[in-house]
């Protein structure tokens, strides 16, 4: 699990995802980078900060990536071709300043990339839809982009 670097906390999926170990519900090994979210667990191992390095291994070996709905995040996760459930942080809830995350959420879902936990949905039923979903490839536009700019500034 991901929940970013982002000052405020983000208590409610580590919740979630704590409920769901600790009964059973879910027995994959949980690694999860807290940033700045105190939390303490039993059942997950917490790192609050980690390298570039072993973030990347750690994607690489992970079955199913279950993240705060910053884009870095998804589409890291989008790139490297693994399943991701993205949540989104919530303003009233004090998890984030606004909800861009559901603008994000929404777009890469409704294109078929992730699924989404949202508030009031059970974790272990995405967890399960997960099993069976075929994230649809996910294309940066990186590098379209760059050519637009490319091109603008050339010709200005």
């Amino acid at each position: 699990m991901i929940l970013g670097t982002h000052e405020l906390p983000f208590t409610r999926l580590l919740d979630e995802m704590e409920r769901l170990k600790q009964s059973g519900l879910v027995d994959d090994e949980i690694i999860v980078q807290n940033g700045n979210t105190r939390y303490s667990s039993e059942h997950m191992k917490l790192i609050p900060f980690m390298s570039y390095d072993e973030m990347e291994r750690l994607f690489e070996q992970a079955r199913l990536i279950i993240t705060h709905a910053g884009t870095g995040s998804v589409t890291t996760g989008l790139k490297k071709g693994k399943k991701v459930i993205a949540a989104a942080r919530l303003q009233k809830y004090g998890e984030h300043n606004d909800d861009h995350q559901l603008e994000l959420v929404d777009v890469f879902e409704k294109q078929g990339h992730i699924l989404s936990w949202s508030e009031g949905e059970s974790l272990e039923d995405v967890i399960e839809q997960a099993e069976h979903f075929e994230p649809k490839p996910f294309h940066s536009g990186k590098d379209r982009m760059l050519k637009i700019l490319h091109d603008f500034i050339e010709e200005n």
